[in-house]
């Protein structure tokens, strides 16, 4: 699909980039080199964090694991701390979605490593999984499943070649089922038959789609699926990875051993032993559900898939620009009116980039989005649109955008008319909150300008910033005759000013 308004190709612009994963189990980074526009990995880097064993009942982390995901950090940094910012990008998963306290070690993850923080949903967490398995393991055309066993979430994938058809983020993980099934390490028949029984309840919900949809091969990614392979290969049990037989066999050593502790397997790292029971669980749940005969494994996964699609932003193949069209579409916008819009908002950017300090490409980026976007609630009531809008982009999937970024999108559109003092329950930090508001004022001030929908009438401003003022003179005469636009600028200085901003025109 094309982009409904003119996308830049930029060329990538850094030799080494790196993606960190702050798992609900460990914590990872892969550092690599890019060069002609391939990827080359230099370094892997992880840390068994167990963020998830910190959620203490109120959803809430306690101090003691955040403080083993800093240290960890801090580590990271040593790598990367000669990395310009963009160059890096940081996703937090299951345990950092549910913890009512993310933003509070989000900041203090940022004062030990200096590139934010991104929380994923669910389902993006899946479909850049996805990415990172379909870039390091060529199937051609055939369809896959690819499922990934984490610490906190389990995601599960059916796609072909680099396109995902089906995502789904499921609420269980090898951290989560050890605390529930086996929290002293004891491993018995029993509560292992229980803690599949608890997987394939949750499977429910998706069994059925996933089922009709068929697939011809299955990939399993990351830590617990990983051990399994390993074991298996390392102790001759199979040549064709996991299949019904050789997990029977696992579960066989697991029980003879009786708990983590005591389990002996030539390939099973020791720091995997205390949740590798409860992720063998899951993984057994989902052959038995999905009737799966054999599973190869993949050594590419989320942070694979978080580089390539670091690359893709700086190309055609922004999987964001895609969502927004799709978006655009399928809320029957208006296409020329948010064009227009947009491209007022974008033209008063470059005018008070530098001296509102918006000179960056997410500005840029997240001001033309927001303006393609403003218009996504209009089909339910005209009266409050950017309410509505402002839900409908908050709430939805949006493949390819971190919560971080979904929340600001909902931000501007809520923001673009009416009180300025409006907000929605997420917090920001405050530079991104300032900047928030200042991306806001001209989309506010684009909107009004083309209040009167009229196609082609393009208003020739020149705009002067500084701190919390804005001036804008407009060309000789076009005020005049324009009653309506000089009433909702009189308004909108009113606005502004509740929020200490003044503006002023001529």
């Amino acid at each position: 699909m094309q982009s409904l308004l003119l996308q830049q190709s930029h060329d990538f612009p850094f030799e080494k980039i790196a993606a960190i994963d702050l798992g609900s189990n460990s914590f990872h980074m892969v550092v690599a080199q890019v060069t002609h526009g391939q990827l080359r990995i230099t370094g892997q880097f992880g840390d068994k964090v167990q963020l998830a064993a910190g959620l203490q009942s109120d959803d809430r982390l306690d101090d003691a694991s955040q403080q083993r995901g800093l240290d960890c950090l801090a580590q990271f940094a040593q790598v990367i701390d000669d990395l310009p910012p963009g160059a890096v990008r940081i996703v937090g998963t299951n345990a950092l979605r549910a913890a009512k306290n993310r933003y509070d070690f989000i900041l203090k993850a940022m004062d030990v490593i200096s590139h934010p923080v991104e929380i994923i949903a669910g389902r993006e967490e899946a479909r850049l999984i996805y990415v990172g398995v379909s870039k390091t393991m060529d199937h051609g055309n055939q369809k896959r499943l690819v499922v990934d066993i984490g610490g906190g979430s389990t995601e599960f994938i059916i796609g072909r070649a680099l396109d995902p058809i089906l995502t789904e983020s499921l609420h269980m993980g090898c951290v989560s089922f050890r605390q529930r099934f086996f929290a002293d390490g004891t491993i018995t028949k029993s509560n292992f038959q229980k803690a599949v029984t608890a997987a394939r309840l949750e499977l429910l919900s998706i069994q059925e789609d996933y089922l009709d949809e068929q697939w011809d091969v299955s990939i399993g990614s990351s830590g617990t699926i990983k051990a399994a392979f390993n074991i298996i290969k390392e102790n001759g049990w199979g040549k064709k990875g996991i299949t019904p037989k050789t997990l029977k066999q696992l579960q066989k050593e697991l029980i003879a051993a009786g708990h983590a502790d005591n389990i002996d397997l030539v390939g099973l790292k020791p720091e995997r032993k205390s949740t590798f029971a409860a992720g063998l669980a899951i993984l057994t749940a989902v052959f038995e559900c999905f009737e799966i005969e054999q599973m190869d494994f993949s050594t590419g996964a989320l942070r694979e898939g978080v580089l390539y699609d670091m690359m893709g932003r700086y190309a055609e193949s922004d999987i964001r620009e895609r969502t927004v069209n799709y978006f655009v579409n399928q809320y029957h916008v208006d296409l020329e009116q948010v064009k227009l819009v947009t491209q007022t908002a974008l033209s008063a950017l470059s005018q008070v980039s530098n001296a509102w300090q918006l000179n960056n490409l997410s500005s840029e980026d997240m001001l033309r989005w927001a303006g393609l976007l403003h218009e996504v609630g209009i089909g339910i009531s005209h009266s409050r649109y950017h309410k509505h809008g402002a839900y409908i982009i908050g709430e939805s999937d949006m493949p390819g955008f971190s919560q971080q970024e979904q929340q600001a999108l909902a931000n501007l559109v809520l923001r673009h008319r009416r009180k300025f003092t409006q907000s929605l329950e997420f917090k920001f930090t405050k530079r991104d909150q300032q900047d928030l508001d200042r991306l806001a004022i001209l989309l506010r001030l684009s909107h009004l300008l083309h209040e009167d929908r009229k196609e082609g009438d393009i208003p020739i401003f020149n705009l002067v910033a500084k701190d919390k003022t804005l001036h804008a003179e407009f060309l000789e005469g076009w005020l005049e005759g324009r009653p309506l636009t000089v009433a909702n600028l009189q308004r909108e200085a009113d606005y502004l000013s509740s929020a200490g901003y003044k503006l002023t025109f001529s």
